[in-house]
């Protein structure tokens, strides 16, 4: 345990400190995020906090796996390690100069390549009495973990739409996935390396909160590292841990960027428009036009994603000591109801609400009131 928090101090206090050289420079070079109806914030703001992070969770992320990891790091780990720098230094590019759609997701799966030919992969979709093994069909396992790792670099980057949100839950989630490995693996160097992971973002989040208002964005380098990574931290092996957990228990975890991206598609479809147009209707954005501010939609989502991360692990432990599989599988269900609902509350009061706010702009302006006549007494009415 003293070895975690010594691990995740040396990691923040590192990261903050780049972070915080990294504002300095951003203002001296004027490098600022761009501003659009989009955006929710205003005046200029650095966007280079990604590369704080980033290095410093690579540098840890090595040197764990060279202490800690039973297996051959140049072999298997390091070429996952490029394909994280590779997603966060195209990631800085679009953020000063835009890649085509195309180009960017033949890069994200370049990079996921260099996670699935090593061997990691997805092992189990769901818990069966007999199991469901996807090392029975190894191109299904393979196709499925790229798709996998793909679509969270993306859902992560939608997500990182306010400040401290997308880095919030993503520290969330790195702790959910910390407990879990601890629990089959012990303090093991995937446990490590989901500790890092959150040292990192936490030296970064210091910088990031809306107290008054964030000092520097991670950027889209930042984010869809982020999304990358947390995306690869499943797929971790080490003895029994969740590399041999079922997708389906994975996913349900990072429920929240993973429905907010399914559902920015589907209302671009069905608005006849690109899927990869953005707009302001993720969920963040519907919260803000309910009335709640910057800090209280980070709340908000924050209860959500620990509520979704407490289920699936009381899921994991029935499934660990009940005898029969059915009782975890009623709450990792649950976690997924508890997701979709929240999401449809969210969509339908949105819409009421810009219905009531589309109403009252068209409704037409009383006439302006007219004082009336001065009252004139008898005397003055009998002389005229």
């Amino acid at each position: 345990m003293i070895g975690i928090v010594l691990v995740f101090l040396a990691v923040a206090i590192s990261s903050g400190i780049m972070v915080a050289l990294l504002i300095r420079f951003a203002h001296s070079k004027s490098l600022y995020d761009r501003t659009s109806t989009r955006r929710v914030h205003s005046g200029n703001v650095p966007r280079l906090g990604g590369l704080g992070f980033v290095p410093v969770f690579v540098i840890a992320a090595t040197l764990i796996m060279l202490l800690l990891s039973r297996t051959n790091y140049f072999e298997r780990f390091l070429p996952v390690l490029v394909g994280a720098c590779v997603i966060a230094f195209f990631g800085v590019w679009d953020d000063f100069r835009p890649l085509r759609p195309l180009t960017k997701m033949l890069i994200q799966i370049g990079a996921a390549l260099c996670v699935v030919i090593p061997g990691y992969v997805f092992r189990r979709v769901i818990f069966f009495e007999q199991g469901v093994f996807l090392s029975q069909l190894p191109w299904l396992a393979f196709a499925l973990t790229i798709f996998w790792l793909v679509g969270m670099t993306n859902a992560v980057n939608l997500l990182d739409g306010v400040d401290a949100l997308a880095s919030g839950v993503s520290i969330i989630i790195a702790l959910t996935f910390a407990y879990i490995f601890s629990r089959y693996a012990g303090i093991s160097s995937s446990v490590m390396i989901c500790i890092a992971l959150a040292g990192s973002i936490a030296g970064f989040l210091v910088f990031n909160v809306p107290f008054p208002k964030a000092k520097i964005f991670m950027g889209d380098g930042g984010s869809q590292f982020l999304g990358f990574t947390l995306a690869l931290l499943p797929l971790l092996e080490e003895r029994y841990t969740i590399a041999t957990l079922p997708v389906l228990y994975v996913a349900a975890i990072m429920a929240i960027p993973i429905f907010d991206t399914i559902a920015a598609i589907w209302r671009r479809i069905r608005d006849r428009q690109s899927p990869i147009m953005p707009d302001r209707a993720h969920v963040h954005h519907k919260l803000m036009n309910l009335g709640l501010s910057v800090r209280q939609v980070c709340l908000v989502l924050f209860g959500l994603q620990a509520s979704l991360s407490m289920l699936i692990i009381i899921s994991l432990k029935l499934a660990e000591f009940w005898p029969v599989r059915w009782p975890s599988q009623a709450v990792l269900a649950l976690a997924y109801l508890l997701a979709f609902t929240f999401f449809v509350v969210v969509h339908f009061m949105n819409r009421r609400a810009l219905k009531t706010n589309d109403f009252s702009r068209s409704a037409p302006s009383p006439a302006p009131h007219k004082p009336l006549p001065p009252i004139r007494s008898a005397a003055q009415f009998l002389t005229e």
